[in-house]
């Protein structure tokens, strides 16, 4: 694709400073921003800058979305929150009334070095429609337990996450690891990311915060 000596500086300056806003480019080169409307149009359908509403033009040639970058750098562990947990020995009842004072969807079983499974509002929901007595239901009966569990790491990327999320229909995630301790594999819980924690990210960048 040939460029003229201003399209070559727009590139430049995109590839450098982006992203970066029309009216900044056209101060740079001293010309109005009406002036590079046909300029920019050629970089934009060669694909070689981009825009995105709000943030500017930005570098295509071997570059990323900057919005993109930004979201791929979150991890697990940077927006994770205190996991509730419930004993081994509890019933469907106490889960499901831990769950309605915590006001949160999903309950981890077990201790934090020793997670045996996860329970969430849905399977409590189909305990009681199934008109059993919680009281009697032990919690091992509801929950799934920890070899069927869906884990994030502390260090996968939120993005991942969210996709897990969707996958498996589900509203939270344990973030934790598996470890051999004394013959024993055990899950080691750190935390949760849910999709509330995702929202929370995703109001944070569009307030303009979070970099």
């Amino acid at each position: 694709m040939q460029l003229t000596p201003r399209q070559k500086e727009i590139t430049r300056i995109v590839r450098e400073d982006g992203p970066i806003t029309g009216e900044i480019i056209a101060e740079r080169l001293h010309v109005t921003r009406s002036a590079l409307r046909g300029d920019l149009a050629v970089l934009l359908s060669g694909e070689v800058i981009a825009a995105r509403r709000r943030l500017g033009y930005y570098y295509l040639g071997g570059g990323e979305d900057p919005v993109a970058v930004e979201v791929k750098s979150y991890k697990a562990e940077d927006f994770m929150s205190r996991p509730v947990l419930v004993t081994a020995e509890s019933n469907a009842y106490d889960a499901a009334v831990l769950l309605f004072t915590e006001d949160i969807g999903t309950l981890f079983v077990g201790k934090k070095d020793n997670i045996q499974g996860v329970v969430s509002r849905k399977d409590l929901l189909k305990a009681a429609m199934g008109r059993e007595d919680l009281n009697k239901m032990p919690i091992s009966m509801v929950m799934t337990s920890k070899s069927k569990m869906i884990y994030a790491e502390p260090e996968e990327e939120l993005i991942s996450i969210a996709q897990k999320l969707i996958d498996y229909e589900i509203d939270c995630l344990p973030v934790g690891e598996f470890r051999e301790i004394n013959g024993e594999k055990k899950f080691i819980l750190m935390g949760r990311v849910s999709k509330t924690n995702i929202t929370r990210l995703f109001l944070e960048l569009g307030k303009g915060g979070k970099k």
